[in-house]
């Protein structure tokens, strides 16, 4: 699984997190490296869905919090991963 909003989404599922710390930390958990690019974009397309928002801080790094939607939607993707993995660990015992 390497769609970056869902690893965005997971990573702060974790706590608040500004964009570099996100990267470290979806490199740590899914062994991804996201560029800048298509960190920042992804976190543009989920803030503007309304799945995360910035967090108030007087450091130069923007931090972001999950919100509530971000977290129903978070968990639906998760369960439909979950679906796909289950399929697929019964067909390899099949084959």
């Amino acid at each position: 699984m390497t769609d970056p909003s869902v690893l965005i989404l997971s990573s702060l599922a974790g706590g608040d997190k500004h964009g570099y710390a996100m990267m470290e930390d979806i490199e740590q958990f899914a062994g991804v490296r996201l560029g800048p690019g298509t960190l920042y974009g992804a976190i543009t397309r989920l803030e503007e869905a309304g799945w995360i928002r910035p967090v108030k801080t007087k450091d130069r790094r923007q931090p972001y919090t999950i919100t509530a939607e971000g977290s129903t939607h978070l968990a639906a993707e998760l369960a439909a991963v979950e679906r796909i993995v289950k399929a697929g660990r019964r067909r390899l015992k099949s084959a």
